[in-house]
This record gives structure tokens, sequence and C-alpha cells, in this order.
């Protein structure tokens, strides 16, 4: 079977894609396996982001990392369901992360 990316996927399929990432990562967990759990974790994050509308984040504005309470993260521009740009009170590195990282400063 020839697996589809999430880009081609309909939001019924990334979401059965969630929910099945999400139970591998429970499962991970309570193996103890914390490398699984974070691979697991990633990758219902980068389907998820399929699910957002790019165009609800502008670059110049800073947003909550949500895996990182207490992070902000400021995007630069954005290529695809990624935000690129630099962390703030961090090394000034630039990275990208799946918009579905990212919660409104408002939201948080």
């Amino acid at each position: 079977m020839v697996e589809k990316r999430y880009s081609e996927m309909s939001e019924y399929e990334l979401k059965q894609e969630i929910s099945r990432l999400k139970e591998k990562a429970r499962k991970a967990e309570q193996l103890g396996m914390v490398n699984e759990l974070a691979v697991m974790e990633r990758k219902a994050a980068m389907a998820e982001a399929y699910l957002l509308n790019p165009d609800d984040f502008k670059p110049g504005e800073v947003y909550e990392i949500a895996e990182d309470p207490g992070n902000y993260f400021k995007i630069d521009y954005l290529k695809g369901v990624f935000a690129w740009g630099h962390r703030l009170n961090g090394s000034g590195q630039e990275e990208a992360l799946p918009i579905s990282l990212l919660r409104r400063k408002s939201d948080a």
C-alpha cells in the first residue's frame, strides 16, 4: 500500500491519521519508549497542521509554542503549513514549526 502525503489527504483521512498516531503515542508512553513517543507526537502535529488555514497565521506576529508554554515564536514567513521564524529569548536561529504548534497569545 502506498502511503499518501498529508497534503493529499481529505479532512476525514487526516483526522483518522491523527487518531491513529495519538493512540500509538499513548502506547509508546505507557511502554516508556520516549523516542517513539516524540516521533508520534511530531507526526500528529504535522497532520494537524494540514487541518488549519495558513492564512490565519501572519508574518511579524508572535505566537506561543503549544508544546513549550511560556515560550514564544515570531513568524518571519510561511511556506505551506510551516511557519519560519525564531523563538523569542532563544538563540535567534531560524527554524520552522508546523502551524499546529502555534497558539495566539490571547488563546494561551
